[in-house]
């Protein structure tokens, strides 16, 4: 590694500057709590997801799809966008849904009294153990699905916050946390490959949360949906998570699960908001087979 020109020195008291984040402005500041009043919409449906088609928001709005299409009538919802880079996960209503402002945020009215539940995985879990769907119910492959679910929960921070950014989003590239997470990113894809050469699914045999979890990570990663780093990290090495993403982008509700709260990338595979199973009939199936 070639050593750098010149060495940050922290200063004594690190002093935020709003202007430093550049496009993440709005997204990033050192403070909590809400930046204006807003309630959030709320629609006809038991479940009120307020989201974005981020790899995290995907992961609900796959498993909506999936226990809708698995005959869980009762799963119907309504999906709200939140745009974070306008700042949206700032306003009162949706710090009152999730204290820590991002997205997905989900609101269950399906009974008497509205439950909040944020966080991916916390969502995916409560819908799994409330319909009793896409978790498995022998012990030791539902205990082996949560350690894959945390996994994720874990991990993913150092791929999007660690590679992803430095490496896509950054203002000045730096090879020093570069080459550090993209060293991470190629160990967890490993960590992936092992077990999927073994394993149909994340849990064994059983497609799961844990396969939804991960799968809008690091099946985009490795199919070039995300960070253009395919090249770079040499994803032709996992072929067991090349299997594992295509069978998975392959299901219905994964296709539609993919583009709800989209709003970038070809105008016909986005659905900005979802609030009726119509509401994909605006998507052909050609188009949806595109996104797998």
């Amino acid at each position: 590694m070639s050593e750098s020109k010149s060495e940050y020195v922290p200063p004594k008291v690190w002093k935020w500057d709003p202007e430093g984040a550049g496009r993440f402005s709005k997204i990033n500041r050192p403070i909590a709590g809400p930046t204006h009043e807003k309630e959030l919409p709320v629609g006809e449906h038991p479940f009120q997801l307020y989201s974005l088609a981020t790899p995290n928001g995907v992961k609900v709005t796959v498993m909506f799809e999936e226990l809708l299409e698995a005959g869980h009538a009762g799963a119907e919802y309504d999906a709200w966008l939140i745009d974070i880079l306008n700042g949206d996960q700032f306003s009162s209503g949706f710090v009152a849904a999730n204290p820590n402002s991002k997205i997905p945020a989900l609101v269950d009215r399906s009974g008497n009294t509205p439950q909040r539940v944020f966080e991916s995985g916390a969502i995916l879990l409560y819908l799994a153990e409330k319909f009793g769907a896409f978790l498995p119910k022998d012990p030791a492959k539902r205990t082996e699905a949560l350690s894959w679910l945390f996994w994720q929960m874990g991990a993913a921070p150092y791929l999007g916050g660690g590679f992803g950014h430095f490496y896509a989003y950054a203002p000045v590239k730096l090879e020093y946390p570069i080459d550090r997470f993209a060293m991470e990113t190629k160990r967890q894809l490993d960590v992936l490959n092992r077990r999927l050469a073994e394993n149909e699914f994340l849990a064994g045999d059983e497609y799961s949360i844990a396969d939804m979890a991960v799968w809008p990570w690091y099946g985009a990663l490795v199919k070039g949906k995300v960070y253009d780093a395919a090249e770079f990290l040499s994803v032709h090495e996992y072929e067991h998570v090349l299997r594992w993403t295509d069978q998975i982008a392959a299901r219905p509700a994964a296709k539609r699960g993919r583009i709800v709260n989209r709003t970038w990338g070809d105008p016909e595979s986005q659905l900005r908001e979802r609030h009726a199973a119509s509401d994909f009939e605006t998507q052909t199936a050609d188009r949806l087979e595109g996104e797998g």
